[in-house]
């Protein structure tokens, strides 16, 4: 981190050479050869080293270049049948795609393992980073990059375990918030999240709302080169964006991931030689303050965690790589002993639609809110929130076979449908709720008139 970014970077942070060949041109005993899939077209691959894989990759979700590093197991290329999970390895603010390789030691911490370990940029040209969403103004997508275009892509390219419980995500500092924040918002596709020194607290807690607010608009302004407010929208006006974002408005989504936390207090430990640098000190201890904040709540909620505050620390890349070294053992452990397929799944999102463990919902409703599909299964679910929904089941009936569908809306009559499965085993249907509510969600209109919450309960039984 560069003493010229100042203040700005203090604040910023706080959540926060081979041989190049053309795309397609790699001699095959290099390594693999990455083709465009997925929206990444490949501008350049580098053979860095037997292991290491170096990709710049254009894409429309991003208005410039973004770098990706790869590292295979040693054994990928003698193994030609072998599938291997993937570790998602996410940078910080004002990092690169390479930092975890020249400054966290992954190729050797991972080295005799198998795992394939990906880490893209979360930064353009090394700003301040987008925090992993998709702005508001469109300008940059970086939740589309990272989960619709390189996961896919990557599944598509290498041998990997595809699913869920043959993947993993972890960051630091700003990254930290990103590996959380995606593990909640798409619970189906990672089994294991880890943050590093992470920011997983943004909105949920008024202490670090308050506080977040303050660092991601100097990341913008002085970093990342935008107005205030771009990344998320206003917390005021638009706080169910900041919300629907927040990896501890989100908790309950992560009842079924195994979660790993490990941050500093900020005070000089084991790796500060001579004087510390009093903004790494004020970083960790902020971190420190989140990292609490979030695991209460997860306490509250009765979701386990590996949560480890080891005392003396700073914001630092010796503490992190450290982080790395005592977490990869555990994470191989998930690997070999991977979750079940939850029997019923509960998830809340602010989406206008969401897809998840094979359930779809489109919500109909005048303002954004949160809506839940509560205890999902093959016998039925309770959808919450204001309108209508159409629900898309899971491919989990018989094909061609007649359903009935029961609808209980609270204090409202029941209604029955009756439907068929499609080809694709799944039904499909409406819910209603009741009257869309007239305010979005965490205004100031919606905290006067309320946000009303309305529950149908619903029933799928087969018919002969």
């Amino acid at each position: 981190m560069s003493a010229r970014k100042g203040l700005v970077c203090l604040l910023a942070c706080l959540v926060a050479g081979g041989v190049a060949i053309a795309a397609g041109d790699a001699d095959a005993s290099a390594g693999p050869v990455l083709r465009d899939a997925d929206g990444l077209h490949i501008l350049s691959q580098r053979q860095l080293d037997p292991r290491l894989i170096e990709l710049s990759v254009k894409t429309s979700a991003l208005p410039d270049p973004a770098g990706i590093r790869i590292l295979l197991p040693s054994d990928y290329a003698r193994h030609p049948h072998r599938r291997y999970p993937v570790f998602y390895l996410l940078d910080g603010t004002s990092g690169h795609a390479s930092d975890w390789t020249t400054m966290g030691g992954a190729e050797q911490t991972t080295a005799g393992r198998e795992l394939i370990v990906v880490m893209p940029d979360i930064t353009l040209n090394g700003d301040g980073g987008g925090w992993c969403t998709n702005w508001p103004d469109g300008a940059e997508r970086w939740e589309t990059f990272h989960i619709g275009q390189l996961i896919p892509f990557i599944d598509r390219n290498l041998r990997t375990r595809a699913g869920r419980n043959g993947r993993a995500i972890a960051g630091l500092s700003q990254g930290g918030f990103c590996s959380m924040s995606y593990a909640a918002r798409h619970p189906d596709l990672f089994a294991t999240a880890l943050a590093y020194s992470g920011a997983p607290d943004i909105y949920y807690d008024a202490d670090a709302r308050a506080g977040a607010s303050l660092i991601i608009n100097a990341t913008e302004f002085g970093l990342t080169r935008v107005a205030p407010d771009t990344f998320f929208g206003n917390p005021v006006s638009d706080g169910i964006n900041w919300a629907a974002h927040d990896p501890t408005t989100l908790a309950p989504n992560l009842r079924h991931t195994r979660l790993y936390m490990y941050f500093g207090n900020g005070f000089p430990g084991p790796y500060d030689s001579g004087a510390p640098s009093p903004e790494a000190m004020g970083i960790e201890g902020a971190v420190w303050r989140d990292n609490i904040d979030f695991h209460n709540r997860l306490d509250a909620l009765g979701i386990p965690s590996l949560y480890d505050p080891y005392g003396n620390g700073t914001h630092a890349w010796p503490y992190w790589a450290r982080d790395l070294r005592w977490s990869i053992g555990p994470l191989m452990r998930d690997f070999a002993h991977p979750l079940p397929v939850p029997r019923t799944i509960t998830f809340e999102s602010a989406d206008d639609a969401f897809s998840v463990f094979g359930w779809t919902v489109q919500m109909h409703r005048s303002v954004r809110e949160f809506a839940t599909l509560q205890d999902a299964g093959r016998g039925g679910f309770t959808l919450a929130g204001s309108g209508s929904g159409t629900v898309t089941t899971p491919p989990s009936f018989i094909a061609g076979r007649p359903y009935a569908i029961v609808l209980q809306p609270t204090g409202a009559r029941r209604a029955l449908l009756v439907r068929r499965a499609g080809r694709n085993r799944r039904l499909r249907f409406d819910v209603p709720l009741g009257p869309s509510n007239p305010y979005q969600q965490d205004t100031a209109q919606a905290q006067a008139a309320g946000t009303h919450v309305y529950l149908t309960h619903v029933t799928i039984r087969a018919l002969p």
